[in-house]
């Protein structure tokens, strides 16, 4: 059966296409669903440790400002997000890989806004149009949540 004839039986935005590991696109979405599964629980849980780098410099003094506790107690809550969007991701590529663009989104401005930090955010931007990437082949390669 052909894939449009497969499309056609099916409900619109439903077809899934097959995961053959030799096609260069599954591998891609492979890569990126692991990169956007691991890297933000890991430096979610290194905001609790602080081992890759004192994260609390990376704060904006305006939100530091705004946002109750120290610079410190924010990143725990920073980094609790960031594993939390990471799970998003490994369960659920198609709706978590938009969370984490979302979240980098908001790093961006953070840094855009703090002065210094502007090679870190153009690096955020590059991580940020990955997890879309991510996002566009999820569509693809995981079947969306069915409601009942």
């Amino acid at each position: 059966m052909s894939t449009i004839a497969l499309r056609r039986r099916t409900e619109p935005g439903t077809e899934r296409a097959s995961r053959d590991w030799r096609d260069a696109r599954v591998q891609a979405f492979a890569i990126l669903w692991i990169g956007f599964s691991v890297a933000p629980i890991l430096f979610g849980l290194d905001k609790f440790f602080d081992v890759l780098v004192d994260w609390p410099k990376y704060l904006a003094p305006w939100i530091d400002d705004i946002a109750p506790g120290s610079a410190k107690d924010f990143m725990h809550v920073v980094g609790g997000v960031e594993i939390v969007a990471g799970l998003a991701v490994a369960l659920k590529p198609r709706y978590g890989a938009y969370l984490v663009a979302a979240w980098l989104g908001g790093i961006i401005v953070n840094l855009l806004s703090y002065s210094g930090y502007y090679d870190v955010a153009l690096r955020d931007f590059g991580l940020l149009l990955g997890a879309l990437a991510l996002a566009r082949l999820a569509s693809v390669y995981d079947p969306p949540l069915r409601s009942r």
